[in-house]
């Protein structure tokens, strides 16, 4: 089953901060490249696999069926639900951000 994947509001404001961050806190313009390129390429494969992907850890986002895809090449991940044929990003996180208190 193919999903189609939606990113909220807010998850695409994060992931434009953590590219502003790179590009002008630590003036990285490889990264403020490659970091976009990943994002993406977890949205393909959320499309074709959402539903075989784990659950978060967290017992309160587990029982609100959130789940996790880890970026291929960055420390980045997102937050997303399965809704029917439609996954929604509701949040992309560094891999050391304390994000569970913050998802939703």
């Amino acid at each position: 089953m193919d999903y189609k994947v939606i990113m909220s509001d807010k998850a695409q404001q994060q992931l434009d901060q953590f590219l502003y961050y790179i590009l002008v806190e630590l003036g990285n313009e490889q990264a403020a490249r490659n970091v976009p390129e990943d994002a993406e390429k977890s949205k393909v494969r959320l499309s074709h696999m959402a539903g075989s992907l784990r659950k978060c850890d967290n017992p309160k986002l587990n029982e609100l069926g959130y789940h996790i895809i880890q970026f291929e090449h960055h420390r980045y991940f997102m937050v997303y639900r399965i809704d029917g044929a439609a996954v929604y990003v509701e949040g992309v996180y560094h891999g050391l951000q304390d994000f569970e208190n913050y998802v939703n």
